[in-house]
């Protein structure tokens, strides 16, 4: 059997050590495997190349993806479709594990639904708002960064009496605002799910202002606001010493977490496995800790919940003083 292996959209850190195990379980097994350049343009684009064990190596730790990826709009036609189909075809490749998030994951389902490839998705996403799976490729190292960046913060805004507005990842799903929010202290939590008034921020910053607390940090998830405009709003309304900061693509870089790579590794032996069974049109996901796959149009119809718990907990650690 040949299988090949793509990373697709945003990277995320974990990919590799998703690439990794997917190349050394694949060959393990006694297929031959083909790494495919930049996502799905470069299936399309005819760009891949055989791997082996050695191609692999010392790559689990690395942030980005040695494939490279791209965000390919083309893979939304037929024609773009028919150009991929045509690459797998032509290289007599069966299987396909493609890494990236819901967008990406449409592809897979297409290749598998219209053409019979049998396809397996990992989800490489920092944002973590595909809803099937406990957590995502990526997601604990963008909220590790995020907990450092704010440290180094406190530290300076503490010694001048300063308070800042960090604008954190995420598109529309609050969780690395929620998770690094939470775990570093925060004052204030501000997320798409929950609906935070501008006089609810206001009200909690004069709060802590008139208890004498002036190093207020407050993570703003992208979805819900942007850092800048805030920090405009709250100079106009109060008096205050504030700055905000967009952490941006800070988050996507770096090493990779323990538990990305754990991650990443576990995930990557999975889609193997399930492809060499004969599966098909799959996703593979983390619930419970324990590495679950999913058909892929199931997983997608999911709706994301927001743990309101945590949130609520967060609120309850920062309202006193």
């Amino acid at each position: 059997m040949r299988i090949a292996v793509l990373t697709s959209g945003g990277d995320s850190q974990g990919m590799n050590a998703a690439v990794y195990a997917v190349v050394r379980t694949a060959l393990d097994n006694g297929a031959e495997v083909f790494g495919v350049e930049d996502g799905y343009q470069g299936l399309i684009e005819g760009r891949l190349h055989q791997m082996t064990a050695k191609s692999v190596d010392g790559i689990i730790h690395l942030g980005g993806t040695v494939l490279g990826t791209s965000r390919c709009p083309e893979m939304k036609t037929p024609e773009g479709q028919d150009k991929a189909y045509k690459t797998l075809k032509e290289n007599d490749i069966e299987g396909l594990v493609v890494i990236g998030g819901d967008g990406s994951f449409q592809g897979a389902k297409i290749l598998a639904t219209k053409y019979g490839v049998k396809t397996m998705g990992i989800p490489g996403t920092i944002d973590n708002d595909l809803a099937y799976t406990d957590f995502t490729l990526g997601f604990d190292s963008a909220v590790n960064a995020v907990m450092q960046t704010i440290k180094m913060l406190r530290d300076t805004m503490t010694c001048n009496k300063r308070s800042c507005v960090v604008e954190v990842m995420g598109r529309n799903c609050g969780d690395i605002a929620l998770h690094a929010g939470i775990t570093s202290g925060a004052e204030m939590i501000i997320v798409p799910e929950v609906r935070t008034t501008f006089e609810e921020v206001v009200e909690r910053l004069q709060y802590n202002l008139d208890h004498g607390k002036f190093d207020n940090i407050i993570v703003l998830a992208e979805g819900a606001g942007k850092a800048v405009d805030m920090e405009a709003k709250l100079r106009a309304k109060m008096e205050i010493n504030l700055r905000s900061m967009v952490v941006g693509h800070l988050q996507r870089g770096g090493d990779a977490s323990y538990a990305d790579r754990l991650l990443g590794i576990r995930m990557g032996e999975h889609a193997v496995k399930c492809i060499m069974e004969g599966k098909s049109s799959r996703v593979v996901g983390i619930v419970h800790d324990q590495i679950i796959d999913e058909d892929i149009v199931e997983a997608l119809a999911k709706r994301k919940s927001f743990d309101r718990s945590l949130y609520d907990i967060a609120n309850k650690l920062v309202t006193s003083y």
